[in-house]
């Protein structure tokens, strides 16, 4: 059997932009060692989840691991939860959050991740005091910072079990059924949680989102006084005085093992809260990687340990944060530079290691986040295939424009991996 290396850089997908004479950061990026893969395999294009959706990286990862989002996903509050090992039970209230800024009014947000450079150090702090001060009248909680502005929440009720089927107060995404979809557009304001349609009369609903509102309302009067936040608003930095909520769940999603559905026994390069969960719930293992503030020492390492560490395994589901973050920016000069040093600096080491007879490489996206935007889009992302049996077509590089033209046509993120498998086999 041959090994894999399914590698997913998270938002590449992007739209031609003006700062880039009209191409797309990855069509403008050189990316010599993607490009040969593209030429000597096949590519297309994939829908993450499906099409017209504009998919968070939860449902996107479910599908890439050959999941049907609507038949598994219970939100992301739960995956992310069970990553973070907080004690979770069908019935308690599990949400992402994000420490943002509001307006000394307490009536805009002034952004939504504060500034995105609250340290660890900040938010445990923060986390602390939370925990410590704010008492719900009928609840208990637990809130846990997670990675950079980044946060969960549990909720227990005293009084009965919750639903999840309830809106998110952070007003960038809208929910539709049990996901969370990004909003092109939104009013800068925090939103009342209410229950979703069709849950007007669910007491569990009813009750999930009074707690949740009043958790808002009332971390609001006490991360506003914070020590923390003082000295921040010192240094002119954004305070961290508001909690944002979204993707709630009441439940763990059921996923049958991998290595059970495909017969595959993976390991896995994970470095945010929702991948880890998803690991842990699909039977991978997770490998710790480094996470440097160098980019180049920090490709260079995953490069290396990938190399190390496939033997062990069926293959390897290597996710690759770098590209997605200037996007949301709406950096595209970034994207391309973070593109070019992850081709450099990763795939060099890569494509120096595999052959066509033992290996099968895919590299694809968990969704476009065009710089114009600076949210996820609808668009498919571009996808590629490189191993023995897949016979080379007509692509020249690797990017949104050739892949559109290339031999796999267009596939749907769960389709992927079992495709895989078969050739591996």
């Amino acid at each position: 059997m041959k090994k894999i290396f399914y590698i997913i850089l998270d938002g590449l997908g992007d739209l031609p932009h003006p700062d880039l004479d009209s191409k797309t950061p990855l069509e403008s990026a050189f990316t010599p060692h993607l490009d040969k893969l593209a030429k000597e395999g096949k590519c297309g294009l994939l829908y993450p989840v499906g099409e017209p959706v504009a998919p968070e990286s939860d449902t996107a990862v479910i599908s890439l691991l050959s999941y049907k989002p609507a038949e598994h996903y219970t939100g992301r509050g739960p995956l992310e939860v069970v990553a973070e090992n907080i004690d979770f039970k069908d019935g308690d209230l599990a949400l992402r959050c994000n420490f943002a800024t509001i307006s000394d009014d307490r009536k805009t947000i002034l952004d939504r991740r504060a500034g995105r450079n609250l340290t660890t150090e900040e938010a445990k702090a923060l986390s602390d005091e939370l925990n410590e001060k704010l008492k719900l009248e009928s609840a208990d909680f637990v809130f846990k910072n997670t990675i950079g502005h980044r946060a969960v929440l549990v909720i227990r009720s005293k009084k009965t079990k919750l639903s999840g089927f309830i809106e998110n107060t952070d007003p960038a995404y809208k929910r539709e059924g049990i996901i969370s979809v990004a909003k092109d557009k939104f009013e800068n304001v925090i939103c009342e949680s209410k229950p979703l349609e069709g849950f007007e009369n669910d007491i569990k609903a009813q009750e999930a989102s009074k707690l949740l509102n009043e958790f808002t309302k009332k971390s609001i009067d006490i991360l506003d006084k914070s020590q923390v936040n003082k000295e921040r608003r010192r240094k002119g930095l954004l305070p961290a005085n508001v909690i944002l909520s979204r993707d709630a769940g009441s439940e763990l999603p059921k996923f049958t093992p991998l290595k059970e559905k495909l017969g595959l026994n993976f390991g896995c390069f994970v470095q945010m809260p929702v991948e880890k969960g998803i690991a842990i719930l699909t039977g991978m293992r997770i490998i710790e990687v480094p996470i440097l503030k160098d980019l180049v020492a920090t490709y260079r390492s995953w490069a290396e340990l990938a190399i190390k560490e496939i033997s062990n395994f069926d293959g390897l589901y290597i996710h690759i944060k770098g590209p997605d973050e200037p996007g949301h920016d709406g950096l595209p000069k970034k994207k391309k530079e973070i593109i070019e040093l992850i081709d450099k600096y990763f795939f060099e080491k890569i494509i120096s290691f595999v052959n066509k007879e033992e290996f099968v490489v895919c590299v694809t996206a968990d969704h476009a986040t065009p710089c114009l935007l600076k949210a996820h889009s609808s668009d498919p992302v571009p996808l590629l295939i490189w191993g023995k049996d897949i016979e080379p077509d007509s692509t020249k590089s690797f990017s949104e424009r050739e892949c559109k033209e290339g031999a796999l046509g267009i596939l749907k993120g769960f389709e992927l991996l079992p495709f895989l498998s078969k050739l591996a086999k």
